[in-house]
């Protein structure tokens, strides 16, 4: 008989609702549903909030750690650090480099996903597009050739979730064709696109946009570009940097009201010194300096380019409710349930509901964490 323990007291995010002293039974790894016995062990989290573990569709590194030195000991460091913030559930994502070398990190990564510490592979680069490249190296960039595209399918050994390319490129539109058949998510990045070579992209089979205005032509009276066409369609995703520095509040809510909670995923982008405190790290081949909590490259010809965020996804969620004005049924949508549906594991996370993983984050009134549960057991034990 798994043991089984009660949360108590809290107000509980449900798909239905907000529920006020609310009630939420764990059984081993999975959630058991609001039915209680006097043997149960019994936690009161009086005055917390109960949600729903993030999901992260975009991450690259945290802890002084990275995904991308294609090491064991690297990424599970990546892996603990966010999962202290609350990210129970996320895939692996690599930067621009040499085919060979993502192939190894590809392999490192296709082990853990296979061992259930992420959830698969996200290849950022190098097919993108070199006006659009940001924290990536110039000189690594290549057209999305199907044939290099299959070899890195190929070396993540079938944990490869997504792809980021610009469509524009020669190759990109039969490669958006290959990562749909494969049953991959092909997302728009880092492009030069035009808004009508972005639909033509999206109707290949593209149905995410990879943090969304950032790296991509801005949104214009009479060129409306990438933005306009994936904010426009229903079947695109679009991933929000909710930092505070990659998006002003105003154009992630205007993003925000137009796709809505369902097509809208809160993503960190984080690479190694997220959780950590400023000074000089590295992304990927790149040499990046954080000052004030913003990362940028410190040398070369991206020199002051933004490098991805040293945000974590439970700061995300505060900033969410407390600055954007979100409601926070429409915050654990976007950072949990939407997702989870995009990944194709709602059936397992996103929600808190009788039969799924017991994965779950505890927030204080203020919506400072406080506790994180993964498949049942305590990760931040919320004393």
């Amino acid at each position: 008989m798994a043991q089984r323990t009660v949360l108590t007291g809290a107000r509980v995010v449900l798909p239905s609702g907000v529920v006020t002293d609310g009630r939420l039974t764990i059984e081993g790894t999975r959630i058991a549903g609001t039915d209680t016995s006097p043997s149960d062990a019994v936690r009161d989290l009086s005055g917390c909030w109960i949600v729903p573990g993030f999901i992260d569709l975009h991450l690259h590194g945290g802890g002084g750690a990275s995904f991308t030195t294609g090491t064991t000991e690297e990424a599970v460091t990546v892996i603990r650090t966010h999962r202290a913030h609350g990210t129970t559930t996320m895939l692996g994502s690599t930067v621009t480099g040499d085919l060979d070398d993502l192939a190894r990190q590809a392999a490192v990564l296709s082990e853990l996903t296979e061992q259930g510490d992420l959830a698969g592979v996200h290849f950022e680069g190098p097919f993108i597009s070199p006006h659009r490249c940001g924290a990536h190296q110039p000189s690594l960039l290549r057209d999305p050739d199907p044939a290099d595209v299959r070899k890195l399918i190929d070396a993540a050994r079938g944990t490869a979730r997504m792809m980021t390319l610009a469509p524009e490129l020669p190759g990109g539109l039969e490669s958006v064709r290959l990562l749909a058949d494969s049953g991959i998510l092909a997302a728009v990045g880092h492009t030069d696109s035009t808004y009508e070579a972005t639909r033509e992209a999206v109707e290949a089979g593209a149905t995410v946009a990879t943090h969304l205005f950032n790296a991509m032509p801005s949104l214009l009276h009479r060129e409306p570009g990438p933005v306009a066409a994936l904010l426009e369609d229903e079947r695109v995703t679009v991933e929000l940097i909710n930092d505070g520095t990659h998006l002003h509040p105003a154009v992630l809510q205007l993003a925000f009201r137009r796709a809505g909670a369902d097509r809208v995923a809160f993503i960190t982008d984080a690479m190694s010194a997220a959780g950590m405190s400023d000074g000089s790290y590295a992304l990927g081949p790149m040499g990046v300096e954080v000052k004030d909590g913003v990362a940028r490259i410190s040398d070369g010809p991206t020199a002051g380019s933004i490098a991805g965020s040293t945000l974590t996804l439970d700061h995300a969620f505060r900033r969410a409710v407390t600055v954007d004005g979100l409601g926070v049924d429409q915050a654990v949508r976007a950072l949990s349930a939407t997702p989870a549906k995009v990944l194709g594991l709602d059936d397992r996370v996103g929600s808190l509901e009788a039969g799924k993983d017991a994965d779950l984050v505890v927030l204080d009134a203020d919506f400072r964490l406080r506790g994180v549960m993964r498949r049942g057991d305590w990760v931040v034990d919320p004393h």
